[in-house]
């Protein structure tokens, strides 16, 4: 039986407890999940590449061990579809926060499967503890020193807490 591979792509800028949440589930769809995080100059992030990468490794450690065992962290900077292939993924895992996601995520699907037919897109459903929470929002409430402990991990928190008092 051949080993499902899926990849779980994302600026992750920082990554949250929804974020965490889908990769948790995730792992119970594939046996085997990258998480894939974009370099998307286009969107200015607040941390560096390799932040990011480095956050979401130490969000996965906290894991339990099974399942980190079976998550692997990469970053990338091609088109998504040619990532995939790279990695031998046969699918890729997104979240849905809101009927909002669901339509430029469809056309994201439709895109994906019309470059390479074979790929599958699977939807998880955020929790309903984690739906409103997205990294813009995080950013946002840190910068104005509101309380972000209950949308990220304490270290990601913490990274923040210091990212904004050196602006």
């Amino acid at each position: 039986m051949s080993q499902r591979t899926g990849v779980y792509p994302g600026t992750f800028d920082p990554v949250t407890n929804g974020h965490m949440d889908i990769i948790s589930r995730a792992t119970r769809v594939v046996d085997q999940l990258i998480v894939a995080v974009a370099v998307n100059a286009d969107k200015e992030p607040l941390f560096s590449l390799a932040e990011r990468v480095a956050m979401v490794e130490a969000d996965i450690r906290a894991l339990k061990p099974d399942v980190a065992a079976r998550i692997e962290v990469r970053p990338f900077d091609n088109l998504l579809v040619e990532f995939v292939m790279d990695v031998g993924a046969s699918m890729i895992v997104r979240g849905l926060r809101a009927v909002s996601d669901f339509e430029y995520e469809f056309q994201m699907a439709a895109m994906n499967s019309r470059l390479d037919p074979e790929l599958e897109t699977v939807f998880l459903m955020a929790s309903d503890r984690h739906q409103f929470i997205s990294s813009r929002f995080v950013k946002e409430i840190g910068r104005l020193g509101g309380d972000i402990s209950h949308f990220v991990s304490l270290p990601v928190a913490a990274q923040l807490r210091e990212r904004f008092q050196r602006k």
